[in-house]
């Protein structure tokens, strides 16, 4: 989305949160500047070891099939829904789920996901199912731009549920709350758990018992959060490793996060500033450059 370059007056200051990170600048693990028709990348997700991208709001209803190694693309996936506002990507082995809840100014109370089945390499456009749902919390619904806390940009699928993780523009927290895809009336959204990251979330990745959250802060600061699965669907009861990886400004403005076993992918879409513009990018940090 055109989130953090709609609201930067940059000033170039002293990173505060990086420096109580570790170093993980992901710059130089850049595989590939990303093609011209995927220019607001804002999500990743693995689906029989294929790695998926798409664009954000505004943009055609398409799935990208990305090369892991140079990030061109394979295959487009047309899909049959509206991208209002495409988010988060993930899936249960069987369906695709794609989050169009993307929700800036939290004005939104049409809050969906699609669940569209998968096989052979080909989406099931004529089965496309919708899950509806709300925030049992938000009481209003006035437009309050970049400061809302019912954004969201993140989930996962694990243990039979939707797990979302929320932008909240003016906590700077994440709250996690499930949502169960075999509901087809709209349902409300149950709060699991909260924490602090000091960043907004743009997106999430579930992988050997961890969560994986990147983000970004109004300073340009990317970092990457990752949580010990401390209980079953349960994230938030310990620290996590707090990864600084660089700046919007050079590694372009961080949406997307997929994970297996041979390490971490980043996908970031094109950023512009008064300082300059950065081409969308995908990055890939080998598992060895995390520590256990």
């Amino acid at each position: 989305m055109k989130k953090l370059s709609l609201i930067i007056a940059i000033t170039i200051s002293t990173f505060s949160f990086s420096q109580q990170s570790d170093q993980l600048k992901i710059r130089k693990h850049r595989i590939s500047y990303l093609n011209e028709k995927i220019q607001e990348t804002s999500g990743l997700n693995f689906f029989d070891g294929k790695l998926y991208t798409f664009n954000d709001s505004g943009n055609a209803p398409e799935l990208f099939e990305l090369n892991k190694t140079t990030g061109e693309i394979i295959s487009i996936l047309k899909i049959n829904a509206k991208n209002k506002d495409w988010e988060a990507l993930t899936n249960d082995g069987k369906n695709v789920y794609i989050g169009d809840f993307g929700n800036n100014g939290g004005t939104r109370k049409d809050l969906e996901i699609y669940k569209i089945p998968f096989e052979n390499n080909s989406l099931k456009n004529d089965s496309v199912k919708i899950i509806s749902f709300e925030y049992p919390e938000q009481a209003e619904f006035v437009p309050k731009y970049l400061e809302t806390n019912y954004d969201a940009e993140a989930m996962i699928y694990l243990n039979g549920k939707i797990h979302l993780f929320t932008k909240e523009w003016g906590a700077k927290s994440t709250t996690h709350y499930t949502i169960n895809p075999e509901i087809s009336e709209k349902q409300k959204a149950e709060k699991v758990e909260s924490f602090k990251t000091n960043f907004v979330i743009t997106d999430a990745s579930y992988f050997d018992k961890k969560l994986y959250l990147v983000g970004y802060t109004k300073k340009t600061e990317v970092f990457l959060d990752i949580f010990n699965e401390s209980e079953p669907g349960i994230f938030f009861k310990e620290n996590p490793r707090h990864y600084y990886l660089g700046s919007s400004l050079s590694i372009g403005q961080i949406e997307g996060i997929a994970v297996d076993e041979t390490g971490v992918y980043i996908s970031g879409e094109k950023f512009h500033s008064p300082l300059g513009s950065t081409k969308p990018s995908l990055y890939f940090i080998p598992k060895e450059k995390l520590k256990d």
